[in-house]
């Protein structure tokens, strides 16, 4: 399918707010500072498009859809990994670091890819998988036909076990996956490894494994790529002697407690020599990044990460496990800027990813509590990111049968919940029944078949669609002077359960977190875009439509909780006129 063209204003932005005398291109981030502001857009390859037709998204279907992307109006698309792979965790356990798997494709496909983004003005980030790789990886194959004493074991976590007979694990460490965190081979001998037992540990005090990591960051920079996603970045190092932890259910202790396996100080000088790396193949224009995927218990431990000679960004975890609620989130926010401000890093925002259950579903409220946190998300300062899918308003398939799954964490006991492949079922493109466009194949896990009204092209110039929402909001994101890069955030008096901030520029956000309707005592500017319609706003009278900024004045009480959100309030001429009514579950920015 070609996308069709949208020159549709969207229902959700205010007619003056997209004419080209309210934005100011003044914003534009420098080319050298590109990662600062970036919204960046993970597509994971098995289940974005096929183009084959064999069910399996692959690179070929990738390449096609990227005119979408740029459309759609992100800086930089991220491909989860796509490299040879038995796949036992979604090719996140890796045989061959330079070559691509035959189901998604060939080498030129990829750097087919490279060029083709560049050309649409798409920079590309790669996942590199750097603590692990697969138990078919050459290394680690030959580590075990060589047997006890291979010098190539010492390039992973090989250990004796307790016991009389050495039938216990060396320590007690449990996989994230469920169940303990090694697996004895027939030689007696037990090796470690964090997540599934196909994927060993690397040992990273070895120097092979370093000098290989550095040559593979090299073989993909020189394809061209702008940046790599490191996977469990925090998790390269372990503590010396690899000491017990003394209790289970390890895995929910992980990016809130301190572990011996994750988060050690260690790390920091493996990513000093990757930033040296990066900084050989960084032009005045194009600088090359690094994108932490680092789990730390608390905010200062992540941006260690992100010290001027380290990594680029990280993702902010802590944001994405907030509920849907003012003041967990106004305290995520200021925790997070602060956080980022002494090592000069950009804060990110993430709502959704391959890994957790989408937003739509996660944070409850349905599809409006999802846009409203969208919008909220892409008004922070800092850079921003997109999984697939949610600029559909996609919400979680809870109810695959267990025989499609593939989650390697859903049929192990006491590790993750299972439910990974519920974020991961084919976007839906075109079409009336499944698979919607996604191939002429099928697709590799069912796709739902109320699924119809979600595609792009049913969304695509309806201006109430949630397509047109992010598009607009993007939009609005690259050209404000009030959105995109920055460091701080002024927080502005907003009746209980609304947020509201102002940023330099003259933008201000408000974002109404409850689930009934609240009266802003005054409104504070001219509405450029709201998470809802415009049309199913609540109207306030011309007297409520001063720009004057938020105030902590008294506060009208709200409209009649028998009233819909989305109606006119029409109930009391004196109610209207002292304030503006913003519906449950809406964010609105406005232009001061």
């Amino acid at each position: 399918m070609t996308t069709p063209q949208h020159d549709v204003t969207p229902d959700h932005v205010t007619p003056d707010s997209v004419s080209p005398g309210n934005v100011t291109p003044g914003n534009v981030t420098p080319a050298t500072d590109w990662w600062r502001d970036a919204v960046i857009y993970q597509v994971y390859p098995r289940s974005f498009a096929d183009g084959n037709g064999d069910g399996m998204g692959d690179l070929a279907g990738i390449r096609s859809r990227l005119p979408y992307l740029r459309d759609l109006g992100v800086d930089a698309v991220w491909l989860s990994p796509f490299y040879a792979s038995p796949q036992a965790d979604g090719g996140y356990d890796v045989a061959d670091y330079r070559a691509i798997d035959p189901m998604f494709g060939t080498l030129p496909d990829a750097e087919a890819i490279i060029g083709d983004a560049h050309d649409l003005g798409l920079r590309i980030i790669v996942d590199i998988v750097p603590n692990h790789c697969s138990d078919q990886h050459e290394w680690f194959r030959r580590a075990v036909a060589e047997g006890p004493g291979s010098v190539l074991r010492e390039r992973f976590h090989f250990r004796k076990g307790r016991g009389q007979n050495g039938e216990l694990p060396p320590n007690d460490w449990e996989s994230l996956f469920g169940g303990p965190a090694w697996t004895r081979l027939p030689d007696g001998e037990w090796y470690l490894h964090l997540f599934a037992s196909e994927q060993p540990d690397f040992n990273w005090e070895h120097p092979a494994v370093q000098d290989e990591f550095r040559s593979i960051l090299r073989f993909w920079l020189d394809l061209g790529v702008d940046g790599f996603r490191v996977d469990v970045a925090h998790g390269l190092v372990k503590a010396p002697g690899l000491p017990d932890i003394g209790h289970g259910e390890q895995a929910r202790l992980v990016g809130s407690q301190v572990l011996p396996f994750f988060d050690q100080d260690g790390v920091h000088a493996i990513y000093r020599t990757w930033r040296t790396v990066l900084d050989e193949y960084t032009a005045d224009s194009d600088v090359r990044i690094a994108v932490a995927e680092a789990w730390a218990p608390t905010a200062e431990r992540t941006a260690l990460y992100l010290r001027p000679d380290e990594l680029h960004q990280a993702f902010n975890f802590h944001y994405l496990n907030t509920s849907w609620d003012a003041g967990e989130l106004r305290g995520v926010i200021d925790e997070s800027l602060a956080a980022m401000r002494p090592v000069g890093a950009p804060a990110t925002w993430v709502l959704s990813n391959h890994d957790v259950v989408r937003h739509r579903t996660r944070l409850g409220g349905g599809l409006d509590r999802a846009r409203a946190a969208a919008l909220l998300m892409l008004a922070l300062p800092g850079s921003a990111y997109l999984y697939q899918g949610e600029e559909l308003g996609l919400p979680e398939v809870t109810d695959l049968p267990d025989e499609v799954r593939q989650d390697p964490s859903f049929f192990r006991a006491n590790g993750q919940d299972g439910l990974r492949d519920g974020c991961r079922v084919p976007l839906p493109w075109s079409g009336a029944e499944p698979p919607y466009g996604f191939g002429a194949g099928g697709s590799w896990l069912p796709q739902p078949a109320d699924w119809a009204p979600l595609t792009v092209e049913a969304q695509t110039g309806d201006p109430g669609s949630t397509l047109e929402l992010y598009r607009a909001a993007l939009g609005l994101r690259r050209t404000h002077p009030g959105l995109g890069a920055g460091g701080a955030v002024e927080w502005l008096d907003a009746p209980d359960g609304v947020l509201a901030f102002r940023r330099p520029g003259g933008l201000v956000c408000t974002a109404n977190t409850t689930g009934a309707p609240v009266t802003l005592p005054e409104r504070p500017g001219r509405m450029l875009i709201s998470s809802l319609p415009v049309s199913s706003l609540p109207v306030s009278s011309p007297a409520a439509s001063s720009s004057a900024p938020l105030s902590a004045a008294p506060l009208a009480p709200s409209p009649s909780p028998a009233a819909p959100s989305y109606l006119e309030n029409t109930e009391s001429d004196d109610l209207v006129a002292r304030g503006f009514v913003i519906a449950a579950d809406t964010t609105i920015w406005w232009e001061e």
